[in-house]
């Protein structure tokens, strides 16, 4: 329990601003907020590969930043300070004490400054905290001076947490996330390691041949890899399974009963928003088999060198069909041409004209957003990227108007800024906690390791063919076929003969100089396939179901239609454009420039979903589900965000449900006129 003993009776004239600029400290570009958390974001890029950790670095800095400012702007409610949280941890902050802060700021200016120096020293603090053993602690910490010096703000990382002045409570309220931090079920102390989990497969080395020593299919398999390298971009020992017990972290809007105790081999696993058990092998094996294809049909497109063009307007790549039941998944998705089935967007809101074309290689277009989403070196990882897209598509805007939840006055950009990443922090934090609550439980196969697996067991579909096996993979012609004598992959003495050779993307063995050439597609022993990704870094050091990927960006998507007012991009488009050979990171391209396109949020998260399909990453069956979880994590949310702006704070378990067309968001504005 987090306990300071402090005078109540604070005299006002000791609450010394320690400032050495009378003016406004926020940039002139953007708000306090938005510079402190794109220095959290630059941290992020520099520290090691953990969405688990990020996302709830994310949510803490965020509401370090929202309480920095609530404190000065009833009715809102404070999170952390004078609040006692789930698990019983306090700290301590009176209202006598608020009320002493409150009225030290005399005009609206002055407030202002007190909220400046109260967030930076937070924010200094607590990211000083986060990131000190971090491989870029040189250039976090470089960038954290930085940032006090162009705000004009000066934090004396030694002064102990204090009540008598502004850059003492901000001190005061990063120590007290600090230590709420160290017993929130996140095992922090420890470097977030796992406490009992272990994997029951031994390691796969993706570089050998095949996978004979997988014993148990349906469970997450460890990968040895040689020269290690994390998604930052770090050096590191092959790692071990990330956050298998992360539903354990106490979560920001879900509830107690949002969750249930599953026991696996002697352990206990919390699991929120449980979607139940994904296809198995050792059940009805044809729904694995037949996810785990897809990947590798899929895996088929990713070679500019066919030729095929796709509409990759919003006028194609827009409005996704409803996400089905998990039983009708092969009706939502194409299994031969990629995608899902989707009705198009004909007519841009904001300008009344029809989405214009735009045409791109397909073999460009799913290698560039296999890469733009995967989050790769230099990434501010999935719930970060969420982040980045609110900052740089939204609050960048020209068009955009601060309007919360888009009705009402429009508020100044602070409060707008706090209150969007209070709420967007919240969300990705917990749909890290519901995604790898049910990545820990149950703990499922990667696709490099099944379609390795069931192709060395032979071929499902023919018992009249060689090879045969009931539990095989499902052979498709032009796609999934085995190699007869005549075939070029037959080999020395045909030994090569009667295994299963898939028409996919090549592998790392093919690329010569990543700055040159492209692997290409081709035909290839499935024993020998690869997803789409880094021969450093193969797949994510966890379990697939559910997709992080899918679980975060529907949340955010959720998150950004509901605080915007509307389910569409400023300006009803956004792009991003991946230049002419200078994009791709481990092969030459793309070939030409592709230029991505969003008409809306959801337009967006749905790509990133699809987009770890085509990357070799997770079958259909980890998608839905973990879209369907992003949906209920945003929805508790922004309503339990909500009652913290009123004043009135909810316990989560009270906060039921919102749709994301309501207005119940949208709260008065405290924002100084």
């Amino acid at each position: 329990m987090f306990i300071r003993k402090n005078s109540a009776a604070l005299l006002l004239t000791t609450l010394l601003l320690t400032t050495t600029a009378d003016k406004s400290l926020a940039t002139e570009k953007h708000s306090v907020a938005r510079v402190w958390n794109e220095a959290l974001l630059h941290a992020i890029r520099n520290d090691y590969a953990r969405p688990t950790s990020h996302a709830r670095n994310l949510f803490h800095a965020s509401a370090a930043m929202y309480d920095a400012w609530a404190i000065f702007h009833p009715p809102a409610s404070p999170y952390f300070l004078g609040r006692t949280q789930a698990n019983g941890f306090h700290c301590e902050f009176s209202e006598q004490q608020r009320n002493a802060f409150i009225n030290a700021g005399t005009s609206a200016e002055q407030r202002q400054k007190y909220v400046e120096v109260t967030l930076s020293s937070a924010m200094y603090h607590l990211i000083s905290h986060r990131f000190e053993k971090s491989p870029g602690a040189t250039s976090i910490r470089i960038r954290l001076n930085r940032v006090l010096n162009k705000l004009g703000i000066t934090v004396n990382h030694n002064q102990a947490p204090t009540l008598s002045s502004a850059e003492g409570l901000g001190n005061y309220l990063a120590q007290c996330i600090i230590e709420y931090g160290l017993q929130d079920g996140s095992n922090e102390a420890n470097q977030f390691k796992n406490r009992f989990y272990q994997p029951v497969n031994a390691p796969l080395n993706p570089a050998s041949v095949g996978n004979s020593g997988m014993q148990k299919p349906d469970r997450w398999q460890p990968l040895t890899i040689d020269n290690y390298v994390d998604q930052s971009g770090n050096p590191l020992p092959t790692p071990e399974f990330l956050g298998a017990e992360w539903g354990n972290v106490e979560p920001f809007a879900l509830s107690p009963s949002d969750s249930v105790l599953m026991k696996r081999e002697g352990h206990e696993y919390r699991v929120y928003l449980n979607p139940g058990q994904p296809s198995l092998f050792t059940g009805d094996s044809a729904d694995y088999a037949w996810g785990h294809s897809m990947v590798a049909v899929w895996s088929s497109q990713l070679d500019p060198a066919d030729g095929t063009r796709w509409d990759i307007s919003p006028a194609s790549l827009g409005a996704s069909a409803s996400l089905p039941e998990s039983d009708d998944l092969q009706n939502f998705y194409q299994y031969i041409d990629g995608g899902t089935k989707q009705i198009g967007r004909q007519i841009n809101p904001y300008t009344n004209e029809p989405y214009a074309p735009n045409q791109a290689l397909r073999g460009d277009y799913t290698r560039v957003v296999a890469e733009y989403w995967a989050d790769g070196p230099d990434s501010e990882t999935p719930p970060g990227h969420w982040f980045t897209i609110l900052n740089e598509f939204v609050l960048d805007h020209p068009d955009f108007h601060r309007q919360y939840c888009g009705t009402g006055s429009a508020l100044n950009e602070l409060e707008f800024d706090i209150r969007s990443y209070f709420t967007l922090g919240g969300a990705m934090h917990d749909a890290a906690i519901a995604a790898w609550s049910n990545k820990g439980y149950y703990d499922y196969a990667r696709p490099v390791s099944a379609l390795r697996y069931m192709a060395g067991l032979g071929q499902r579909s023919n018992p009249s063919l060689p090879s045969y096996h009931q539990h095989g993979i499902p052979l498709l012609d032009n796609y999934i076929e085995l190699v007869y004598p005549t075939d070029p992959l037959a080999g020395n003495d045909n030994r090569q003969v009667g295994k299963i050779k898939i028409r996919a993307w090549k592998g790392p063995d093919h690329i010569s100089n990543r700055y040159e050439n492209n692997a290409g597609v081709g035909w290839i022993l499935a024993e020998n396939w690869w997803p789409y990704q880094r021969p450093t870094f193969v797949t994510p050091p966890f379990s697939g179901y559910v997709s992080g990927h899918s679980t975060f960006s529907r949340a955010a998507a959720e998150v950004l239609t509901t605080i915007t007012g509307t389910e569409y991009f400023p300006g009803g488009l956004a792009e991003f454009v991946a230049k002419q050979n200078d994009f791709l990171v481990f092969e030459q391209g793309p070939s030409e420039d592709v230029i991505l396109q969003w008409a809306t949020f959801q337009d967006a998260s749905d790509q990133s979903s699809l987009s770890r399909i085509w990357g070799g990453i997770h079958p259909p069956i980890d998608d839905v589900p973990g879209r369907k979880i992003g949906i209920q994590v945003a929805e508790r949310a922004v309503r339990l965000a909500a009652t913290y702006f009123r004043g009135q704070p909810a316990n989560p378990s009270n906060t039921g449900s919102l749709n994301v067309a309501d207005n119940e968001c949208a709260v008065i504005a405290t924002h100084d006129e």
